[in-house]
């Protein structure tokens, strides 16, 4: 074939593609699992955070089966259903109404007693947000909570990662008698009483999306959390 030709320029180029795909192909495949060990060792991680437990990725498996002694799901009207609560796709589950979620409990037993873990799916100001919650047994109080994005502005809706943003919430309040109220984010350092934070100073919109995702979520699990 000439090698000056155009037919040659063509062939080469469509080999030489069809190798480089092959060969990416074959390295995402490699890497794979790798990568969903990582994403499974940062969720163990951030649940565990949200019971005040700090671990490393290397770590975070053996003391996820140490402080976390059950785990299960359960629907909207708080009945248990099969599943892994594990592997439970929060993001693909938070678009469907409540009445048909998988809804994930993790129970967690530390040196204070007895905590509920669940999880958090919402929207910031440019993207997702998400994170756990978890109550005392009276299954009303915050014991720790844990937020992350995906792009919200740094140092601004961004500090919703922040400790000084996510300690404000020990020890507020979900329920005010059998009312579900959820936690109120007050712009301008207005937070009063049980049940609201403060704001991140020029974060508002992002503050108000970690207040609609709590209340959106906890309202789902409402049944649940009123059962004792």
């Amino acid at each position: 074939m000439n090698r000056q030709g155009n037919t040659y320029t063509f062939v080469y180029s469509i080999v030489l593609v069809v190798v480089v795909a092959a060969l990416l192909s074959i390295i995402a495949l490699s890497l794979q699992p790798a990568q969903n060990e990582n994403i499974k060792n940062e969720k163990r991680q951030n649940i565990l955070r949200s019971v005040n437990i700090s671990s490393t990725a290397a770590e975070s498996g053996t003391l996820f089966n140490k402080y976390i002694t059950e785990q299960f799901i359960v629907n909207s009207k708080g009945e248990r259903i099969e599943g892994n609560a594990f592997n439970v796709d929060v993001a693909k589950e938070a678009k469907k109404a409540c009445d048909q979620r998988q809804l994930p409990v993790f129970v967690a037993q530390t040196e204070n007693g007895t905590k509920y873990i669940l999880p958090l799916y919402g929207a910031g100001l440019w993207g997702p947000i998400w994170g756990y919650v978890s109550l005392n047994d009276d299954k009303n109080t915050v014991y720790g909570t844990v937020f992350d994005h995906q792009g919200e502005t740094p140092g601004l809706g961004a500090e919703i990662t922040s400790p000084h943003f996510q300690t404000q919430f020990q020890g507020k309040l979900i329920f005010d008698d059998d009312q579900l109220v959820s936690i109120l984010v007050k712009k301008g350092g207005n937070a009063t009483g049980s049940h609201e934070v403060d704001a991140i100073s020029g974060g508002t919109i992002t503050s108000r999306g970690v207040e609609a995702m709590i209340k959106s979520y906890l309202t789902c699990y409402e049944s649940f959390l009123k059962q004792k």
